[in-house]
């Protein structure tokens, strides 16, 4: 038996839309097919794709997320499961993350008495330099300079959501959409309301556009 959510409007309650990521701006890539029909009265409820977040509390945060969505383009959510002209599935995930690794290397050159220091750019008293000594007929400096290289490590996380739509009267699947980020934050709670903001700036779209989406935290910017 199909289960479904039925979401019921509130408007006060757009607050509960989290904020960006904690990267800004945040950066999606967002796939998107669709023969949607304008909006016409047709109402809708929600599902899981994955059997394991039917009923979930989470699920039903970001199901309410999206109902909002839907609702600002004009669809209507359906008073009852039973009534829906469009039914909604939602899927999102994050992968295990892969660890990246970076360096930065600095050093200086040698230190001198009073006739030598820093660097050789100059021959005889003068030249400041980087890298040998001030140097010429007093001599190059007391030291051969020193250095190192800073390694970094961190991780990066793939996180996605999926939604598709299809016609109740017919099964007839009218849209189809995917976003995708790669962020070094796995929290869920932040990244899901933020690919479901990507895939709804300027829906439902041109039918296979792949496109990179940029949002910041005051307005969204399609790039």
């Amino acid at each position: 038996m199909r289960q479904s959510i039925t979401i019921k409007i509130v408007l006060s309650s757009l607050s509960i839309i989290s904020l960006s990521a904690c990267e800004s701006p945040f950066r999606a890539d967002v796939a998107r097919f669709q023969m949607m029909p304008a909006p016409a009265g047709q109402t809708f409820t929600i599902e899981a794709i994955d059997p394991q977040d039917k009923g979930g509390l989470e699920f039903g945060h970001y199901a309410n997320i999206v109902a909002h969505e839907l609702y600002a383009q004009g669809y209507q959510p359906a008073p009852s499961e039973g009534t829906a002209t469009l039914i909604v599935k939602l899927d999102y995930g994050i992968d295990n993350g892969q660890q990246k690794v970076t360096s930065t290397s600095y050093g200086y050159g040698g230190w001198g008495g009073p006739w030598g220091g820093w660097g050789g750019w100059g021959g005889g008293w003068g030249g400041w330099g980087g890298y040998g000594g001030w140097g010429g007929p007093w001599g190059g400096g007391w030291g051969g300079g020193w250095g190192g290289t800073d390694v970094y490590s961190y991780t990066v996380y793939s996180p996605f959501f999926k939604m598709e739509i299809d016609r109740v009267s017919d099964g007839q699947r009218v849209f189809e959409g995917r976003a995708r980020a790669h962020v070094t934050t796995d929290n869920m709670t932040q990244l899901v309301p933020d690919l479901i903001r990507a895939m709804f700036v300027n829906f439902p779209g041109h039918s296979g556009e792949n496109i990179e989406i940029k949002l910041t935290d005051d307005k969204k910017k399609q790039k």
